[in-house]
């Protein structure tokens, strides 16, 4: 081939290469009508961000980057549009304010690959995610949840013995606790034990949101065809990873499901959410395999109706007392005034426990539990702040950064709970974590009522009974405790150690006493009261 016609070659190339850049940038100005991308780092051709995009503790990274660009941050990932939100009023402004555009969410490979295809926080807005919200809403709105209230002090009597029995193990205890609450209400299957099998189906169901679901974390979120790798192909440890976390969001979806369904077919009388579902479609004369779908789905979302929010805020609230004595000492001088020596708290005390739900709060506030939030995304082209934001673009919420903003919060990092108390009751001028750490918009957690119910009556009983103090060495010296966060979508405190005890033998009596009633009511002579169902 002649060096005229290489000549020719690449000049009809490099034309094809201009006329598409120059239409491309025409169709950009004309879509985009002239308005900027907000600010963020510098991109590669191609690549964009990617190597931008921060692994480990990313809501620091975004907080300081806020710092430099402002609270609205652009990032783009091989086509993947990226906006980053750092303050309240950024997050309120779009999130809130625009629900009706931003309640989407980014369709990533990994929803289906880490087994959270199912979750309701993950599902892209539409009819679909609307019809399970619907089903959920009626069994977890604020009155229908004062309903589960019996199950969740039954639930936290156990809790208190397990702590006594063996304080070392305060994880294992709280997951036990939310297991057995929700597979009371949610199927009416008894759990007891920390070695009962739903314990450790709920315990892997959740490994792989956690881990999964954290953006950028995972190369496939941006280039699809790797799902397509074998597991068994060399370096292909994620793809194991995917196996085995779909192959428990499989178990935790039918497992407790089939065995619900089996009782209606025995005959047996049972109250839960999935058979009074089953029940209500039964008596319409609806045999939809798609409705009965939604009914399983249901089921396994419960187990996620702020259950992971529970769990880290708990560890929170332990981590935070026991580094405290003073918060300690000024939360039992509160609970000995309103509740006394010779009961545990109730539902019927939480008004007057104003100290104990300031430190619920604070532990909220302390160590962020969705640090990012989940994801949301953009229906269509939108314009916020004078900045244009195209469709499809991946929503961050810097939670953490809102929670620990020295404006709001004085000395941020201090675990602190009077901040939120004035003469005497919670301050309402204060801004509330807990607008916060269960989402935003129309995206807002469905469990956000059950979680906070679960909440307060286990710390009001464990604060009440036991001193929660920094752990001990085999000298009998106090060790140092790492404060610090877990990576993941979730996160949790990351040293948890710490001494737990009795109070004195008045404390030991009433869990022996309270234990033992509350494992005969969950073991299933306790009914669970539903809400009526529209």
């Amino acid at each position: 081939m002649s060096q005229i016609t290489y000549f020719a070659l690449a000049s009809t190339f490099i034309s094809l290469i201009v006329v598409f850049y120059v239409r491309s940038s025409t169709q950009w100005r004309a879509r985009t009508l002239g308005r900027p991308l907000p600010p963020g780092p510098k991109t590669l051709p191609i690549l964009g961000n990617m190597f931008n995009m921060p692994r480990v503790r990313p809501w620091i990274v975004y907080r300081d980057l806020s710092h430099v660009l402002g609270d609205i941050i652009h990032l783009h990932v091989l086509g993947q549009h990226i906006v980053v939100l750092g303050s309240a009023q950024a997050i309120y402004d779009y999130l809130e304010k625009r629900s009706a555009n931003t309640s989407d969410r980014v369709q990533s490979p990994m929803i289906e690959l880490s087994g959270s295809s199912l979750n309701i926080a993950l599902m892209p807005y539409g009819q679909w995610w609307r019809r399970h919200r619907r089903s959920l809403w009626q069994y977890f709105h604020r009155e229908a949840t004062e309903g589960y209230r019996r199950t969740q002090q039954s639930a936290a009597h156990i809790f208190l013995q397990e702590l006594c029995e063996r304080p070392s193990d305060l994880r294992e205890a709280i997951r036990l606790n939310l297991t057995a609450v929700i597979m009371k209400i949610g199927y009416d299957i008894p759990v007891q034990s920390k070695d009962d099998p739903y314990v450790q189906i709920t315990k892997d169901a959740l490994e792989g949101p956690v881990e999964g679901m954290v953006p950028g974390r995972f190369l496939v979120d941006f280039l699809p065809f790797l799902r397509h790798v074998p597991p068994w192909f060399p370096f292909a440890a994620s793809q194991r990873l995917w196996v085995k976390w779909q192959a428990a969001g499989e178990r935790l979806k039918n497992t407790p499901f089939k065995e619900a369904k089996a009782k209606l077919a025995r005959g047996e009388t049972t109250h839960s959410i999935v058979a009074n579902s089953l029940e209500r479609l039964s008596n319409m004369g609806i045999s939809s395999p798609e409705e009965e779908e939604i009914v399983k789905n249901v089921g396994a979302i419960v187990f996620e109706a702020g259950t992971d929010t529970v769990l880290s805020t708990m560890l929170s609230v332990f981590s935070g007392v026991s580094l405290h004595p003073e918060v300690l000492a000024k939360a039992h001088a509160e609970l000995d005034e309103v509740v006394g020596p010779h009961r545990l708290p109730d539902f019927s005390d939480k008004d007057s426990l104003v100290y104990i739900n300031a430190i619920i709060k604070e532990a909220t506030r302390w160590h962020t539990a969705f640090p990012m939030g989940v994801p949301h995304a953009t229906v269509a082209d939108d314009e916020f702040r004078g900045y244009f934001i195209p469709a499809g673009t991946m929503v961050i919420p810097n939670t953490w950064a809102c929670m620990h903003d020295p404006e709001v919060y004085e000395d941020p990092g201090v675990f602190r709970p009077e901040r939120f108390i004035r003469n005497g009751k919670l301050d309402p001028t204060v801004q509330d974590p807990t607008d916060f750490v269960f989402g935003y918009g129309r995206r807002i957690c469905p469990g956000r009522y059950f979680a906070e119910s679960a909440l307060f009556i286990n710390v009001a009983c464990a604060i009440h009974v036991f001193d929660i103090t920094p752990p001990l060495g085999e000298d009998g010296l106090p060790i140092e405790v790492k404060q610090g966060h877990t990576g993941g979508l979730i996160s949790y405190p990351e040293d948890v150690r710490c001494t737990i005890k009795l109070r004195s033998a008045t404390a030991e009596a009433l869990i022996s006493s309270h234990a033992t009633a509350a494992r005969q009511a969950l073991n299933g002579q306790e009914q669970v009261v539903l809400a009526p169902v529209c």
